[in-house]
Formats: structure tokens, sequence, C-alpha cells
């Protein structure tokens, strides 16, 4: 009895399907997550719409940007809001990593003969689908109270490029702070205290020439604004005339938020797979 039950046992074989196909297995996995809870879906399609619309006809008539037309605004506070959620995916990619490990999901697809980065490239994938889908959204509803793109076809791609490069840079920070907090109500406390001043201690929303003296030099050398000022060049949005020189980063926008998106990889990325391997396998 024992023998025939062994023999009519066998193992499964175990095939190599390399790093690619399993990181779009559990990218697939993370999208079917929020297929099935629709609500993880708000802060990419209700809030960027809230946000545009918030600002656009209760703030915008209150921030002059050139001659004080609104419709001069709509047009500024675009790459401005659309940067901000591109930058928020650190907040998706480190609240999601640290879910996974703390329900011991990570450990589980550890146990599974698959490449250990697949598990960080999967997450990394959906996120950046994530927000994505927030860009698109915001951009129809900018179309529609009257955002335009002035500039060519190439210009307006390299400028979405452009976002989609500072995601990509986002989410090594995401996996730094969610491999280093020990719980999702931390992450949540972490990311709300930096990331949302960040984002607004820029041109983000409203001109940093405005601001006081300290204030301005520090939204003039805040990443953000390199790449919401590229966004606006490559668009072809209307720009105020400087009312000083301005910052070293801020005179070449576009090269500026390259060299910010390699630097903040290199830094973050050796940090995050060091502190990730140190949570999983500690």
């Amino acid at each position: 009895m024992t023998t025939t039950q062994s023999q009519s046992i066998s193992r499964p074989e175990i095939r190599d399907t390399g790093l690619l196909r399993q990181s779009l297995v559990i990218t697939r996995r993370n999208l079917i997550h929020i297929k099935r809870m629709p609500e993880m879906l708000l802060d990419v399609t209700i809030q960027p719409v809230m946000f545009v619309l918030l600002f656009a006809f209760v703030f915008g008539g209150s921030i002059a940007i050139s001659g004080g037309d609104p419709r001069e605004y709509r047009d500024w506070l675009m790459a401005g809001i659309m940067s901000q959620t591109i930058a928020f995916a650190s907040f998706i990619v480190a609240v999601g990593l640290t879910a996974d490990i703390d329900k011991g999901i990570v450990d589980r697809l550890r146990s599974l003969p698959i490449h250990p980065a697949a598990v960080l490239v999967g997450r990394s994938i959906s996120s950046l689908l994530h927000s994505s889908i927030g860009i698109v959204i915001m951009s129809l509803t900018g179309l529609t109270i009257g955002w335009r793109i002035h500039d060519g076809f190439f210009e307006a791609v390299l400028a979405y490029v452009l976002l989609l490069a500072w995601g990509f840079a986002m989410i090594w920070v995401g996996i730094l702070v969610g491999s280093s907090m020990r719980s999702v109500e931390a992450v949540n406390g972490l990311m709300f205290a930096t990331m949302f001043p960040i984002t607004f201690l820029a041109n983000t929303f409203a001109p940093a020439e405005n601001m006081p003296t300290v204030l301005r030099w520090f939204a003039e050398w805040n990443p953000i604004s390199s790449l919401v000022l590229a966004v606006r060049e490559l668009w072809g949005t209307p720009l105020p005339p400087a009312k000083h020189e301005l910052a070293l980063p801020l005179q070449h926008p576009v090269l500026s938020t390259i060299i910010w998106v390699v630097v903040i990889t290199a830094v973050c990325a050796p940090l995050a797979l060091r502190a990730f391997r140190r949570r999983t396998q500690g």
C-alpha cells in the first residue's frame, strides 16, 4: 500500500521561469488585489479629481500667476498636481510592502523557487501602474476644465516620461521606508509627515518667489520644483517672468530632473535592498 502511494505521488516539475515572468506574476497578483478592493483606487481616482477642481476653482482665483487670469492658473496647476501624485508612488509602495511583510505574504513568496528580487520588482511595477492611473485621470480632468498642452507631441511625451521616471525613483524611497518601518501605521505617519510638506513647499501650487527668503531657497532646490518646472516647460505652459535669478536646478529643469532621478535611485536602491534583505531574512 505504501509503495503504491509513493509511486502515485510524484514531485511536480520545477521550471526556471526567470525574473521577468515571476515579477509579472506578482504584479498581476497585486492588480487582482486592487480589483477585489476597488477602494484602493480612491487615491488615484477621486482624490486627484478633487484636488484639480479644488485648486482650479477655489484657490485659482486667489493665486496670481502673470496676468491674474484663472485660466492661466489651470494650465500652470496641472504639472504641479501631477508631480505631487507621482511623488506619492513612494507612499503606495511603502504601505503595500509593509502590509505584505506583516501578513507573511513575502515569507510565503520567498518559500517558493523564485528570484528574491521578484517581490520588489512586482510591487514596483504595480505601484507605478497604480500611480499612472491617477496621471491619466488628472489629464482627462484637466482637459475638461480647459488645460491644454501648447508644445509638440514629442515634448508632451517627454514630460510624461519624466513623471514616470520620477515615480520609479520614488518607488525606491517607498521600498526603503516600507522595509524599515515595522507597521503600516508607522509608514502612514512618516510618509504624511514628510511627503506632504515636501510636495507643498515647492512651486507645485504657488510661485516660490512669493515665499520668505529661506523657504524660497528650499523650494527652489527642492527636487519636486525641478520636475514641475520641467513638465511646465515641455508642455509650453506660460511662465511668469522671474523677479530674481533662479537657483541653478531651475535654470536647467529637464537636466536637473534627470540628475535627481539618477541620484535618488543610486542612493536609495542599495539602501532599500539591504533593508529589505535584513527585514525578510533576519
